[in-house]
């Protein structure tokens, strides 16, 4: 069985080959189907799979560092599995021994799951138009409207959040084919990066979902949860692959750049202002994967111990490390460019995929929120709020 060492001994090998053509795919965005295709059959999407299903369920630090691993390669396709992985985490929290055996069976069958969560016409990112409708036979209508919906081109099965009509706004995560008779994937997603995840528009259209697929999601914040500080330390370390993989880049393309005259340097790296921005930067990246890390613990901890003690140190954890690692990921990607020089802005090198990638994807959350809960913990003791965003 698969652990969490083989985990990331699988994840180094298949990032190796990622990072070759990752600049391709993003210059001409690409979709990676058959990188996904390969990345499902080295197991990749199946690292949460209870033992008692079958699977390796890996700890949090282990697929954390799968994630920063691919990341690191291309953050286009470490961004696709996310939702997959979260959506499986509100399986394993809310969904019935049938449902988990199911779904899960699927997972280790080799099939992927995609988000469909996220509206664009709702006043805010939390509330949904999307409906389930009983359908007077045990069953459900699915009627609405998703968009940002990552990985939903790569996928076998869609996690559609939708509004349970008549329960006081209770949502419920519907578990849909992705070729079900209603559903339309549109391949629309043109942000500046994150070119090639999939992110479109999910349109559903009387879609018929029986009973058994319906899984509740409201009553995961009933409890304490370690369910939004996992998704979240899943994103940070996004963020921190792409810092990394900026600061190499800049490692490598310093070499090829000129020393500023008033330095009196043979080459760029003899320039000592050049050489104390190179050092600022990897203490900031540093400093970034550290707080990853312990984030990761305080999130496996509080996953596999839910007090309301040890689910609040996840949330300040992982909410330090996800502000750390976009601020790193961001000043990263920025400073390449003055280290490397202005060669380094020919479009041809396509360097600007780093920020790109950065800015794209560090606009999930704003760090901002983070920040602020981190302070009234520090100072009032006061507990990070339930919502899946934290």
């Amino acid at each position: 069985m698969t652990t969490g060492g083989d985990a990331v001994q699988i994840a180094e090998r298949f990032a190796a080959g990622l990072a070759e053509g990752a600049a391709e795919r993003d210059r001409d965005r690409v979709l990676p189907h058959a990188e996904i295709g390969r990345m499902s059959a080295a197991g990749l999407f199946a690292l949460t799979v209870p033992h008692r299903f079958g699977g390796p369920d890996v700890g949090v630090p282990s697929l954390v560092e799968v994630f920063r691993l691919i990341a690191e390669a291309d953050p286009s396709i470490a961004q696709i599995p996310h939702s997959h992985y979260v959506f499986l985490e509100a399986l394993r929290l809310q969904g019935a021994e049938a449902q988990q055996r199911r779904f899960f069976g699927e997972v280790l069958a080799g099939r992927r799951f995609a988000n469909a969560q996220s509206e664009r016409g709702s006043r805010t990112v939390t509330e949904d138009a999307t409906t389930l409708t009983p359908d007077g036979a045990g069953g459900y209508v699915l009627d609405g409207e998703k968009f940002y919906a990552t990985g939903s081109l790569f996928a076998d099965w869609l996690a559609v959040r939708a509004v349970l009509p008549g329960a006081e706004g209770a949502k419920a995560v519907a578990f849909v084919p992705a070729g079900a008779a209603g559903v339309t994937i549109a391949d629309d997603w043109d942000g500046l990066g994150q070119r090639t995840t999939g992110s479109g528009t999910v349109r559903l259209a009387a879609v018929s979902v029986p009973g058994d697929a319906v899984v509740p999601y409201t009553p995961i914040f009933d409890r304490p949860t370690s369910y939004g500080a996992f998704a979240q330390v899943l994103h940070a370390a996004l963020d921190a692959g792409i810092a990394r993989a900026a600061l190499t880049a800049a490692v490598e393309h310093v070499k090829r750049a000129r020393p500023w005259f008033e330095s009196g340097a043979d080459r760029a790296a003899g320039d000592p202002l050049l050489v104390q921005q190179a050092g600022e930067v990897e203490i900031a990246v540093r400093a970034a994967e550290a707080l990853l890390r312990e984030a990761a613990h305080a999130v496996d901890a509080a996953r596999t111990d839910p007090t309301e003690d040890s689910t609040t140190q996840a949330s300040v954890a992982t909410a330090v490390a996800k502000v750390a690692t976009a601020r790193a990921a961001v000043d990263a990607s920025s400073a390449l460019f003055e280290l490397a020089g202005t060669r380094s802005a020919s479009d041809a090198l396509n360097l600007s995929r780093f920020w790109r990638d950065a800015r794209t994807h560090t606009l999930h959350d704003p760090g901002r929120w983070k920040v602020q809960h981190v302070g009234r913990w520090l100072l009032d003791r006061t507990r990070p709020p339930r919502h899946g965003l934290l």
